[in-house]
Order: C-alpha cells, then structure tokens, then sequence
C-alpha cells in the first residue's frame, strides 16, 4: 500500500464532501482489495456475501466489519513477524478484548494523523501536559491497552508529562498545583479519560471544596461517557463542572476506539463530533444496514484511511449515532458533523474508561 502523502498535507476539515469522495474513494477501494488479497478471514467473510470489488461506488459501499469480531478472530494483513505492536482494547474481568496487530508502518501513520487532528486544537507547539490519570497505566509497553495507548498517544504533544493520579488513582493535589505554580502563565494541555476526570479529579476537588487555577488550559478527553449518562451528568455539565472547579473553559471531546486509533473525531464549538480527510461516518438502519438519512439515528460505522496491518478501514460500531450534515456546520469545518447517542440494546459496555480495575 502507497503511504498516506496526498492527506497529510492538507487541512483536516478543508475538504468538501464531493472533493473528499473523489479523494479517498479509491483508497478504500486499494485497501479492501490489499486486506482480500493479504488476510484470509477477511477474503472468507467477502466471499460468503458475493462482494465484488466492482461494487465500491461510494463510501456507503465498502464492504464493513462488525467491530466485535476483532474480539473473536485473529484478524491480520501482514505476515506475524512484521507485527510490531499489538492493542488491546479495555474490558472488565472476563470480558473479551479486542486485537490489533500493527506494522511499523501502521503505527506511524496513526502517529502523523493524530498529530495532523490535535494539531487544530492546540497548535504545532508541545505544551506542558497534564494527564489525569496513574502513570502506571502506561507501564507495560509491550501489550497496550486502549487506555494506555490513548494516554501515550496524547503524551506526544506533552512538553513534559505529568500525571495528576497516584497509582491507587487518588488525585495528588499538592502535585497538580506545583504543575500549575510552575506553569503559571502559560498555555497547558490536559488529557485524561471522561470519567476518568470525573470521578478522580472533579468529584475530588469537589469534596475538598478545592478549586484550581486553570483558567490557561486546553482540555482534550473522550470515552467513558456511559458512566457519565448513568449519573445525569452530560457533556453541558461536564464543562460547567469543570468551569467550576479549575475555571476551565477550553473542553473538546472526541470520539475513537483502538481498533481505528489515530482517527479521532474532534468535538466543535458548536458541541458536534467531525469527520476529516482521514475519516467518515456512515449511519445505519439495524434492521437491514441501509444508510440512515440526515437526522436519523442509526448504527454507527466509521471509516479510516490508516489501517493496512489489519482489516479494520470500514468497521460497524454498537453505537448509536445521528448524522446531522455535511459542510454545513457552524463552525466553518467542511465535512460530516454527528453526535453518539448512546449504545445499541444488548451491547457490551466498552471504552478505555468505561472499565477499568480499580486498585484496593
């Protein structure tokens, strides 16, 4: 497969969405036919629906994979000794993880997309970062977990790292003030897990009747929202809580899973999830896979440009999505604007934050 050069030049949200189509459309076309040809499940799954490649006339048309079957299938495009690092997603105990082997190659290109993503938000510049989380998390390197990952991936953008909970996941509140008296005037990045931030540093704070100085933060966060739902906590009054105890006023979501890492979709001002030249949404109706119209909530799928050691480009979610448009966002960003809306019935509940083992 060539590398991803005619992306990484342009703006991530430049794009319109006819452009963008006659762009990446032949991409997908290249991957599909390079994961038939180099991993043979994916070939079999094809196979037993009579996919023809002469099929692929829009995005709506490349063949997708439920995402749970990379917890049940050895899935992979190239030979094992080329592996170079393998994912996993997080599960409580018992729960089956999600695989995905990387190449070199792979890796780099989740590198320099994420790079290209987070760069709209905070700028070329590395900046002193905040990670609301243990670093013990990131210990081991030679299995990563989403969560894991997630952190070492935003760790890129850190000028230094520092972590704001101890290994029990007690937030360490001399430590984050000294992070702060030393930092005092400065921008600063933050990165943590959604409820992650929720129940270790907001929740914390709250009850020490404890405020913080951070009014020069940029907060970037994602996953674990199912918790937050469960505790009438929203995205509104995730921000205000913030707001009140370390008058933060710069907060972006984004949405991602490990199986397409690399390609997150970043949160607007206008509170919207979007896709960019390295990804798309298509939403779908359960009951036969059609696409949903604009406004209609459906099956989330998610489209990424990146992935060549594994088959995961077009992958079905179990998330329930609603795509509002497309170029027309408020905010100025071309491409698709959505909001996750929750979780399909009977579906596991999943996430780099949603579980986790909590230390005793």
């Amino acid at each position: 497969m060539e590398d991803l050069s005619d992306f990484l030049v342009k703006d991530p949200y430049s794009m319109g969405s006819k452009e963008y189509q006659n762009l990446v459309l032949p991409r997908y076309q290249r991957l599909t036919q390079h994961h038939i040809a180099r991993c043979s499940e994916y070939r079999s799954i094809l196979s037993a629906i009579n996919f023809s490649h002469g099929e692929i006339g829009s995005l709506v048309d490349v063949p997708f994979l439920p995402v749970r079957l990379f917890k049940t299938h050895q899935l992979l495009s190239v030979d094992n000794d080329e592996v170079f690092k393998t994912m996993t997603s997080s599960g409580t105990s018992g729960q089956q993880v999600s695989k995905i082997y990387l190449d070199r190659s792979t890796a780099s290109a989740q590198t320099r997309v994420l790079t290209g993503l987070v760069s709209t938000v905070i700028g070329r510049k590395r900046l002193p970062l905040l990670v609301i989380d243990s670093s013990d998390v990131v210990k081991n390197r030679q299995m990563f977990s989403a969560r894991g990952a997630g952190i070492l991936g935003f760790s890129m953008f850190g000028a230094e790292v520092h972590y704001a909970l101890d290994e029990k996941m007690n937030l360490d509140i001399e430590k984050v003030e000294k992070f702060l008296d030393r930092h005092a005037g400065r921008e600063i990045f933050v990165f943590g897990f959604t409820s992650i931030i929720w129940e270790h540093f907001v929740i914390p704070l709250r009850s020490a009747h404890k405020s913080l100085r951070m009014s020069n933060a940029v907060v970037i966060h994602g996953g674990g929202w199912k918790k937050l739902l469960d505790q009438a906590v929203d995205n509104g009054s995730f921000k205000a809580a913030l707001r009140s105890v370390a008058s933060i006023e710069k907060v972006v979501s984004y949405y991602g899973m490990v199986e397409q890492t690399g390609s997150i979709y970043l949160e607007c001002d206008h509170g919207f999830l979007h896709t960019s030249i390295y990804s798309d949404v298509v939403v779908r109706r359960p009951r036969d896979f059609s696409e949903c119209e604009i406004g209609e909530p459906g099956l989330l799928e998610v489209l990424s440009v990146i992935p060549t050691s594994y088959p995961g480009h077009a992958l079905l979610t179990e998330d329930i999505g609603i795509l509002h448009g497309r170029d027309d966002c408020g905010c100025g960003r071309r491409g698709g604007y959505f909001q996750v809306v929750g979780r399909a019935p009977r579906s596991e509940p999943r996430g780099c934050s949603d579980t986790y083992a909590k230390p005793t």
